[in-house]
């Protein structure tokens, strides 16, 4: 039997005037401690935690909303997320500050690509106010899981929109499930800030200009599991795509965008129609300029990579995951040696990172503290 949880969320607003969903004091929740994790080793994974949240959108209308425990959903063997890939997801992270409070970063920018991803591929939108409001509330239904300031964890937020409702032909579902479950998670890559060494892929594309490469869809991921699983067996941490059309520019690596720094000083990251548009991305730009960096957005020709003082990759899950070398062909560019990160990454990495975890002021506005 399904458990689930019937509770009228109190509204409150924080310090800008922004809505949070309150949880009353005297709640189990709010009386647990922390969960028994191993904070400080924990891998990028799913990790079961107390609720998720899940809408349903049918006949013309969403939902209120259902919190509830069940790991699983129920789902039609026509569903059109199984069959034409109606699916998307976005991925957000939630903070522990020194003062104990949990904060996350830059939450209207995923609401926001959430719904540019559900247009393109033709599903019903969440808007911005139900995604945030979502997003607060299963925050508070799973507060234990937030890993304490300091560990260099997080807790991963996972809001994603599928198609449920039964097609045969070709067409869009009548019904969709929006849902948003968290899981407290460590470094993307297991080195963590240290530095990984790609290999610039030419045989497999990840996805094609005027397709669906700048939306966050499950199948530009399974696209590129291939050449992703066959780098790793060759020693690399992960490929560099190339453009579908020319393969003469540079697009994003695997799992998140891409960015150089020039030996003139430029943080420069591909202007391309095939790849997300990345939040963390969009924050480094302008943390490089506080770095005195000059940033550029602009097709990147592969053969920059040998111009470079400097690369990263950068993304939610990564936040910022120096590289160490980029093999093309028969030539390899290095940009350090073992363990050590360049010092423009280093810089952009502690800055931004600070600013997530409320070490340093955030004078942008991009962190939102959730009430307890």
């Amino acid at each position: 039997m399904k458990e689930t949880v019937s509770r009228a969320p109190t509204r409150s607003y924080d310090g800008l005037d922004r809505p949070v969903i309150l949880i009353p004091k005297g709640s189990k929740e709010a009386q647990m401690g922390k969960a028994d994790l191993d904070w400080a080793n924990l891998p990028f994974g799913y990790h079961k935690t107390d609720r998720h949240i899940r809408y349903t959108w049918r006949n013309g209308a969403w939902d209120e909303g259902q919190i509830t425990a069940d790991e699983t959903i129920p789902i039609h063997i026509a569903a059109t997320c199984l069959h034409y890939g109606q699916e998307c997801f976005e991925g957000l992270k939630v903070f522990e500050t020194k003062a104990g409070d949990a904060v996350v970063f830059r939450i209207e920018e995923n609401a926001r690509r959430m719904a540019d991803s559900c247009c393109k591929i033709l599903m019903q939108p969440v808007s911005e106010e139900m995604f945030i409001e979502a997003v607060l509330r299963v925050v508070n239904e799973n507060r234990r899981y937030i890993p304490p300031h300091g560990t260099g964890a997080s807790l991963y937020i996972r809001p994603l929109v599928i198609g449920t409702g039964p097609q045969v032909g070709v067409k869009p579902a009548e019904e969709y499930m929006f849902l948003v479950f968290v899981t407290p998670v460590g470094p993307y890559f297991k080195t963590g800030f240290k530095p990984v060494h790609l290999i610039v892929e030419e045989e497999v594309d990840r996805a094609a200009p005027l397709g669906v490469g700048d939306v966050k869809v499950g199948g530009n991921y399974a696209a590129g599991m291939r050449a992703s699983v066959r780098a790793r067996a060759s020693g690399y941490t992960e490929v560099l795509y190339l453009d579908a059309r020319e393969k003469r520019y540079i697009d994003e690596s695997g799992p998140a965008n891409f960015f150089g720094i020039t030996k003139a000083g430029v943080y420069v990251t591909p202007d391309s129609e095939s790849i997300l548009p990345s939040i963390t991305n969009k924050s480094l730009i302008t943390l490089a300029e506080e770095l005195g960096l000059h940033p550029e957005r602009r097709p990147v020709a592969v053969e920059e990579i040998f111009d470079f003082q400097e690369a990263g990759c950068c993304g939610t899950a990564a936040v910022i995951t120096p590289v160490g070398s980029i093999t093309f062909r028969d030539r390899k560019a290095v940009y350090c040696e073992g363990d050590a990160a360049g010092k423009y990454c280093t810089d952009l990495y502690n800055r931004l990172t600070s600013i997530q975890t409320g070490d340093a002021p955030d004078i942008y506005g991009w962190v939102r503290r959730i009430a307890d």
